[in-house]
């Protein structure tokens, strides 16, 4: 691959999939970042930027208060790459506890600190697939309210709903509008080429069609081994229980062979955050940010 020396960079692009997915593979990663398609289609809002340090592969980001950073070393000599990229003056974000063990604990001279705004939260798949006992019943009731009220079609994600998907998503990009922080444009981008370009990505997902229009999507793709992950998650937010309703099938029809589903982060959203433990997440996949002490 053509990829140029720290500090030079390229951007990432749609042929660096194969390149990308091989090493995954290899990892066979928790964090949520660690997929092509999360990489690709956030690669504008967090300018993901692709270098080599040395032996290693690192891909370049930059937060949404514009602080740069990196995320951990993909192969390679991961302890120089580390200290060159540092030394640099460089954030290490996305370590999680495994990585900081292995490569960072013992040293004296970094700071380490918990970034709990990017925690994943980690689910049992089969668990948000049937909702079972008292411990989902709110749940069960809201899908139960919905379904009680309106004729529904759950179809798995194709070509043939990817119009009715981008409206759905300009609805509710409009409805968000004025109570979402900057970073709601950027979000409505990529579900939108995550849409158009699931195919190639490998994405797949579900939709739920009422009175024959696209009114929910869900689309997600392989983590690792055992996990799932879903990135994208839309629905009409005037439709009481329908979120609880997409979610709910997307884990009883997609990546049925996966034990855990990953749901990302909450990015310090009261509200999501509140949403998402109440899905009872069976643990919280830590993520630090590292950076070099001032001598």
């Amino acid at each position: 691959m053509d990829i140029p020396s720290y500090p030079d960079h390229r951007d990432l692009e749609l042929i660096d999939k194969t390149f990308l997915d091989a090493i995954f593979y290899r990892l066979q990663p928790h964090i949520s970042e660690f997929t092509f398609s999360n990489l690709y289609l956030f690669r504008r809002a967090h300018s993901y930027r692709l270098t080599r340090c040395g032996d290693s592969h690192v891909v370049l980001g930059k937060g949404y208060d514009g602080t740069e950073y990196f995320l951990p070393p993909l192969d390679g000599n991961v302890t120089d790459s580390l200290a060159a990229l540092m030394q640099d003056g460089l954030v290490l974000y996305g370590a999680d506890q495994q990585f900081v063990d292995i490569h960072l604990k013992a040293r004296e001279d970094v700071e380490i600190v918990e970034d709990r705004d990017a925690f994943d939260y980690l689910y049992l798949r089969k668990s948000l697939a049937e909702l079972p006992g008292n411990l989902y019943h709110k749940k069960k009731n809201r899908i139960n309210y919905f379904t009680a009220r309106h004729a529904y079609r759950v179809e798995q994600f194709s070509g043939s709903h990817l119009d009715g998907a981008l409206l759905l998503l300009e609805q509710w990009r409009r409805v968000k509008s004025d109570i979402s922080g900057g970073s709601l444009d950027l979000e409505v981008e990529a579900s939108a080429e995550g849409l158009e370009l699931a195919k190639r990505l490998g994405l797949e997902g579900v939709v739920v069609l009422v009175d024959g229009k696209v009114r929910a999507f869900a689309l997600g793709e392989r983590l690792n081994a055992s996990t799932s992950v879903c990135h994208f998650e839309k629905a009409d937010p005037f439709l009481e229980g329908l979120y609880q309703l997409v979610d709910r099938e997307f884990n009883l029809r997609c990546f049925t062979d996966c034990t855990r589903v990953n749901r990302e982060q909450d990015l310090g959203e009261p509200n999501l955050r509140k949403s998402k433990m109440s899905y009872h997440p069976v643990e919280l996949v830590k993520k630090f940010r590292v950076w070099k002490r001032k001598s």
